[in-house]
């Protein structure tokens, strides 16, 4: 077995138990924590396939951006915790038979002739003229276009949908704000002005029977 046969079964040991404490994981910043160590690794599959550009963009934008997001949310957000557990053991039967699924086609497909994985052949060496991100750009932009469009679209419904959850009013725990009325308001609907009279404190007694006996 070569060594980059060795490195890419530790870096898939590393994620898959990254990603299982992703899920299970009682603390959310600790999930948090487990999925950057998941965006990491799988940043090295990146470099083992000589994608040097997305292995760097996939630490950049989502270690260091999204990440940095979900932290920043989590920790300021009071978040009941008991309250989300409360399902997990209810919907964990399906979920495990999914993985069970998903676990069954992967090993399916590594193990055929075709993936090759018992000896790790590398891919052809490129020459120095081959941009990694002209050929990624080439091949998102022309042979898949449509499974690039359609994941597009996917994450706008998601993002569309993500927002309409948090701004609906229906729920008695979140405090809705309309920016209309934030753009219209007004110094004296917020500030008001009151005008005290000064008044002088009385003199000490004691101050005063030191004057009378001067």
């Amino acid at each position: 077995m070569s060594f980059q046969a060795v490195v890419f079964y530790v870096l898939s040991a590393i994620l898959i138990v990254a990603a299982f404490r992703v899920v299970t994981a009682k603390n959310p910043v600790h999930a948090a924590l487990y999925l950057v160590l998941a965006f990491f690794t799988a940043s090295g599959h990146w470099l083992l396939l000589q994608a040097e550009f997305l292995a760097i963009a996939l630490v950049l934008v989502y270690v260091g951006a999204v990440m940095v997001l979900f932290l920043f949310v989590v920790m300021m957000l009071d978040i009941n915790i008991e309250k989300l557990r409360e399902g997990f053991w209810k919907n964990f039967p399906l979920a495990g038979t999914v993985a069970l699924v998903m676990v069954a086609e992967m090993v399916l497909i590594l193990s055929s002739p075709e993936a090759n994985l018992a000896g790790f052949k590398a891919a052809a060496p490129v020459t120095a003229e081959i941009s990694n991100v002209r050929e990624l750009g080439l091949q998102l932009y022309t042979t898949y276009l449509l499974p690039f469009e359609a994941a597009a679209v996917v994450l706008l419904v998601a993002m569309v949908a993500a927002i309409g959850i948090t701004m609906r009013n229906k729920r008695a725990d979140t405090k809705y704000i309309n920016p209309a009325e934030q753009v219209r308001v007004r110094s004296k609907d917020r500030v008001r002005i009151v005008k005290v009279e000064v008044v002088k404190p009385a003199p000490d007694a004691a101050s005063d029977t030191n004057e009378q006996q001067a």
